[in-house]
């Protein structure tokens, strides 16, 4: 046996750890954040089992039928187990999610958002009063969130996560059932050389987010061009910015004029996580974190990443607002 191997195993860093060193930094805890957070975990590794188990084409829709029945797709299934895993934990009230038109009312005291494909993202809020659970608690601004995080499946399970203290990356080992810190204190650089964008929107853009585009590709100071990197799924193109720098755009347009991007479950949660890392997340009006939802799937235009890049942004935007 190597017992050197098997000594640091047992020193890594796992997420029960790191969520329990959280929980004693607030002497007043009750633990009811740490067994939500907990149900979040299981949930997320639940659905890596059934990743690997049914193999991700089908769970996609990528396969065709099995044994004569309809594989059940990872949304559908990644909702039902996040649902129940959330449900059962005691800890919730409201939950809003994509594949459901409605708010779900459950009795407890926090709320969590989520949406599911190939990843799952979530933010946590408390609400006001536990025995009066209203919409209301829903539609808070991200200014309010507690915590915020998202999990991607594939060949590997990443889950990145902040309680409000920076942001951490965890990777599910097989081998031991367990996440372990693999991206610690997550900062984002200042500046980065990668922009995420759909070019194909180009021509239905404003004039800000097309001039920032532009100086991108052909910047006037000297310094070196940014590359294009776009795979169309949020978090993959937010998670290499968070780790690399840069900027992701999704902009309003002509056909989509208060975006497409779910406020309370995809901006939201993405700006919490960004603004952490030490970047920046705004609408083209203002702070991204500050929006006040009106309705539960809310949309708005979004561009977050490194602090020096959304400035640039920022400073179109404002520009444009004075010539208008």
């Amino acid at each position: 046996m190597d017992h050197a191997a098997e000594a640091q195993r047992t020193d890594l860093m796992t997420i029960t750890r790191h969520v329990l060193n959280e929980q004693g930094r607030h002497p007043e805890s009750r633990g009811d954040f740490t067994i939500l957070l907990s149900h979040i975990v299981l949930g997320c590794k639940f659905v890596a089992s059934a990743v690997n188990k049914a193999g991700l084409a089908k769970l996609i829709g990528l396969a065709g039928d099995t044994n004569g029945e309809e594989q059940k797709k990872l949304d559908v299934l990644s909702n039902e187990v996040f649902v129940k895993a959330l449900v059962s934990s005691g800890r919730t009230c409201v939950l809003v999610s994509e594949e459901n038109e409605e708010a779900i009312i459950v009795d407890a005291p926090l709320r969590g958002n989520h949406e599911f494909d190939k990843i799952m993202i979530f933010g946590i809020y408390m609400i006001k009063d536990k025995d009066n659970v209203t919409l209301d608690d829903v539609l808070q601004p991200g200014t309010d969130m507690l915590a915020a995080g998202y999990c991607m499946y594939g060949s590997s399970c990443t889950l990145v996560l902040s309680t409000g203290n920076g942001v951490n990356g965890f990777t599910l080992d097989p081998s031991l059932g367990e996440f372990i810190l693999t991206h610690p204190n997550i900062k984002i650089p200042n500046r980065g050389k990668i922009y995420s964008v759909n070019e194909g929107n180009a021509k239905n853009w404003d004039a800000p987010t097309a001039k920032f585009v532009e100086k991108c590709k052909f910047p006037q100071d000297g310094s070196p061009s940014k590359s294009l990197r776009y795979i169309g799924s949020m978090v993959a193109d937010v998670h290499r910015t968070l780790l690399y720098g840069g900027i992701f755009l999704y902009p309003a347009d002509q056909k989509s004029p208060n975006g497409k991007l779910r406020v309370l479950y995809e901006v939201f949660p993405m700006s919490f996580l960004m603004e952490q890392a030490g970047g920046q997340a705004f609408t083209g009006k203002q702070r991204a974190l500050e929006l006040v939802p009106r309705k539960i799937h809310d949309r708005s235009p979004i561009f977050l990443g490194s602090y020096d890049d959304v400035e640039d942004i920022k400073a179109l935007y404002a520009s444009e607002s004075i010539i208008g």
